[in-house]
């Protein structure tokens, strides 16, 4: 539904207020004077069905539809009411009816464009609400047409020896009643037959002319015409078509001469045959047409003119016929040379041998009578006839009584001549089975009649079968099998089918096409046959095509056959190999065993064969690393200790078969992931009979000195308890350790004055198992150290608390007395001796530098502290506590 509102209405709507209130206030007889006609715009499209809502007047005009008396609508004029519209007289609503509007019928001569109208007139009622309303309806224009040619068959003549790019105009173009873009918009050619194609030129007044372009060299004689189809299509959605039969008539040039079919013919003549005997017809052809075929034939100077006379030579059929009566006692044998003469051409030369066979009496007369088509003794038969189709009657007269006469036929092929049921002297000529030009296109028979005194006539009769279409064109090959490389350029040629088709002119002419299966990427020649792709192919994308290519005749009905075409889009090495992923990441655990798998690193290459071939190799850490070429397994030679390197990166190259060889390159991370394998080290107390002076006015809570330990695994195997697992002196709970810091406090007062000591435990929390280990701490309780032999000696007798010297044991410790188990490899505890030297010198370092903040601090509390083993001069002050290690004597 299409209706709009004229742009003037909505700057009436104070006008219409005006006319309210005058409506109210004045009288209804001056109301009315006071009306003037209204305009209404609607626009609708042709072609809308019956019922179809184009406008409201009453709403549109704003009216009050309140009042009494109410409205009423009329349309004056009926016959447009009743042909198009219907108008509702209460509601003022306008509608189609049921008669389809159709443009070009209600505007015939609106082909200018200017618009079609529909106008009329509509009356507001009853009299005090009378208005004239003028009501103008737009019909635009739909494409409902379809593009018209003025004649069902359009022909056109073109000279064989137009030159190419010529253009020959099409007068007959096509006619469509609709308007603009749904008009004919342009022409083209169903078939162009590679020889033509079509252009459109535009005039001055908008008209489109279809333009007839010649783009290869014509041959009157190799085709004289060609039928195609003309399409005229407008430019409507969807787009209408029309078409026209395209005749392309190509008109000859004389430019063949005649030439005869054959050049020597031998002809046997009776001498008693009557004036007027047929002997023989010679035959000439030129492939041109009309005046530049015509041909005459006429004898050659070298012919005697009493032979002349003898034998009379039509002129324009080639028939020689016996002109008088033959004297067989002067001449048996005559030598006729017979020329074709043409326009403007050298005359083509034939000869005919004459034999004057003497005859002592009349032989009998043997009267043909044809029923196959016939002219000039030559019959026409098409190949399609059946087995024993009728050719001729012959009929022998002039027989006596006692003369007896047989007739049988000389010459080849699938013919018989046989009485004719029980009629005397009648024979009948017929085929014995059917007929193929492709094997043989003439035939040459000879009906001889043989009289019991042996006299022989013979009737020369020649049998001419014409072609049908009756065989499809022959691929050479039903299967062609085509390999192309891949990243080819367009247009590469794939291959050239061939077809053959044993039919004559254009039944014979093979055309190639695509089958419905053949992707667009690939062409085929129509004339030649060559098969192209336009496009570079990928073998990654697709390696195989396969379809259906067509070899069609011309022939009516048209025959066809078909043939499949592979094509193989060989490899090239034009992908490089690709790892799954940019980097990898693997994670093992650190003493992984040697030559274990690692991880795996896949690859992959798009390439085929060789080119997919890939190798990998490690660009650097080759010496401790080694990776499986084709499988991709990453693995150590030996095992790995995170506490020596924690994170490895590697180089992995991947490199394919192809040649050039093309490469990538990825980056392996391995993560040594902690196991717990070392225990912890403590650091201080350096020695188990080292020992700490306290003052035994050392208050409870206060913290008298710390362990310190450190574990090189990483994580909870790291994480260090400390606790104290035995004593020696003191009361118990007398002293108290940070299971996290290690720091020893001093729990309860100090009574007595002696050796106290401590076996204290440091554990990691490694798993499955954790790790510990143990060390003696010793506190001297008194105010000074004067005799430094006395508490060497404590110590000595200390030993009996069983404290195991090693470094470090593994296992949990039993209840009651402990228990160490020495380990038993020599070599590995050589080797941890070493390690252990190593690590004191990191231990005398550490000790140092903190004693050195401990002595610091002790100097600010003002501590005294005397230190017996080494007597000097100067006092030495504050320190509560101090790590002094005994020598052993």
């Amino acid at each position: 539904m299409f209706n709009r509102r004229h742009p003037s209405l909505s700057k009436r709507g104070v006008i219409w207020g005006l006319w309210v209130i005058l409506l109210y206030t004045s009288p209804p007889s001056c109301f009315a004077n006071f009306s003037q006609a209204k305009q209404l715009i609607y626009k609708i499209k042709e072609g809308l069905p019956g019922g179809t809502f184009i406008g409201a007047i009453g709403e549109d005009l704003h009216l009050d539809f309140t009042v009494e008396p109410p409205f009423l609508f009329n349309l004056p004029q009926k016959k447009v009411n009743g042909q198009y519209l219907n108008l509702n007289s209460t509601t003022g609503q306008l509608y189609t009816s049921a008669t389809e509007i159709d443009r070009e019928t209600l505007c015939p001569d609106n082909s200018g464009g200017r618009g079609c109208v529909l106008s009329l007139d509509v009356f507001v009622l009853p009299q005090q609400h009378f208005q004239l309303v003028k009501v103008k309806i737009f019909i635009e224009d739909v494409n409902d047409n379809r593009p018209k040619f003025s004649v069902d068959e359009i022909c056109m003549y073109v000279p064989e020896n137009t030159y190419v790019n010529a253009r020959f105009a099409v007068e007959h173009s096509a006619g469509d009643p609709d308007l603009g873009p749904n008009g004919v918009q342009t022409y083209w050619l169903v078939n162009d037959f590679g020889m033509f194609t079509l252009d459109v030129e535009q005039n001055e007044g908008g008209d489109l002319t279809p333009f007839l372009i010649v783009t290869e060299a014509l041959d009157r004689e190799t085709q004289a015409e060609y039928i195609t189809d003309i399409i005229a299509e407008d430019g409507g959605t969807p787009p209408l078509l029309g078409a026209a039969t395209f005749k392309i008539v190509i008109t000859d040039v004389n430019d063949n001469c005649p030439k005869f079919k054959e050049s020597q013919m031998n002809v046997t003549l009776h001498g008693n045959t009557t004036k007027g005997g047929h002997l023989a017809r010679l035959h000439a052809f030129d492939p041109d047409l009309g005046a530049n075929a015509q041909i005459s034939y006429a004898y050659s100077e070298r012919v005697p003119r009493d032979t002349r006379s003898l034998f009379h030579l039509d002129r324009i059929t080639g028939v020689i016929k016996l002109a008088g009566k033959i004297d067989t006692g002067t001449a048996t044998f005559y030598k006729l040379t017979i020329l074709a003469n043409g326009p403007g051409c050298i005359p083509a030369v034939a000869t005919v041998s004459v034999h004057i066979i003497k005859v002592v009496t009349g032989p009998p007369a043997v009267i043909p009578r044809y029923i196959a088509p016939e002219n000039d003794g030559e019959l026409t038969i098409k190949e399609s006839e059946q087995a024993f189709s009728p050719i001729a009657f012959f009929t022998v007269k002039n027989i006596d009584i006692n003369q007896r006469v047989d007739c049988h036929l000389e010459g080849t092929g699938p013919f018989r001549l046989g009485p004719y049921q029980t009629l005397k002297n009648e024979y009948l000529l017929e085929t014995t089975e059917p007929l193929d030009y492709e094997k043989t296109q003439e035939y040459e028979l000879i009906v001889v009649a043989t009289s019991s005194q042996g006299l022989v006539i013979k009737t020369f009769l020649k049998v001419q079968v014409l072609d049908e279409n009756d065989n499809a064109p022959v691929f050479q090959q039903a299967l062609v099998e085509v390999s192309v490389e891949e990243n080819n350029p367009p247009n590469t040629f794939l291959t050239q089918f061939q077809a053959t088709d044993q039919d004559s002119e254009g039944r014979g002419e093979v055309i190639y096409l695509l089958g419905g299966d053949a992707p667009g990427i690939f062409v085929i020649d129509r004339v030649t046959g060559v098969l192209t792709v336009t496009t570079s192919l990928d073998r990654e994308e697709k390696e195989t095509y396969r379809f259906i290519v067509r070899a069609v005749d011309q022939g009516t009905p048209r025959r066809e056959s078909l043939a499949t075409v592979v094509v193989t889009v060989q490899d090239r090495n034009d992908n490089s190999p690709r790892f799954i992923d940019k980097d990898f990441t693997f994670f093992v655990p650190e003493n992984f065993p040697g030559y274990g798998e690692i991880g795996v690193l896949s690859v992959t290459d798009a390439d085929a064969e060789e080119n997919g071939w890939v190798a990998l190799s490690i660009l650097n850490g080759s010496d401790i690393f080694l990776i499986d070429t084709g499988r991709g397994a990453l693995r150590a030679k030996t095992s790995l200790d995170r506490e020596q390197q924690g994170t490895y990166q590697l180089w992995i190259e991947a490199v394919d078969g192809g040649e050039p060889a093309l490469s990538c390159v990825t980056m392996v991370t391995v993560l040594l992931l902690d196991v717990n394998d070392n225990p912890p080290i403590v650091l201080f107390p350096q020695s188990n009979q080292s020992y700490m002076l306290v003052l035994p006015n050392t208050l409870p809570g206060t913290s008298i000195t710390e362990v310190y330990a450190v574990d090189k695994d990483t994580g909870m195997n790291a994480v260090i308890a400390y606790s104290i697992i035995k004593r020696k002196g003191g009361e118990p709970g007398s002293f108290a350790i940070d299971p996290e810091t290690g720091n020893i406090t001093l729990k309860r007062e100090l009574s007595n004055r002696g050796l106290y000591s401590l076996l204290v435990k440091v554990t990691d929390h490694g798993q499955p198992e954790p790790l510990y280990s143990t060390v003696m701490v010793n506190f001297f309780v008194n105010e000074t150290v004067s005799n430094e032999s006395y508490i060497q000696s404590l110590l000595t007798r200390e030993a009996g608390i069983e404290v195991e010297e090693r470094p470090w044991f593994k296992g949990q410790m039993t209840q009651g007395p402990e228990r160490y188990e020495l380990f038993p490899c020599q070599p590995v505890l050589i080797a941890l001796s070493v390690t252990c030297l190593g690590l004191f010198f990191t231990v005398v370092t550490l000790t140092s530098y903190i004693c050195c903040k401990r002595f610091k601090k002790q100097r600010k509390k003002g501590s005294e502290v005397e230190r017996p083993l080494k007597k000097k001069n100067d006092s030495i002050q504050g320190v509560n506590r101090k790590l002094r290690p005994i020598s052993n004597i």
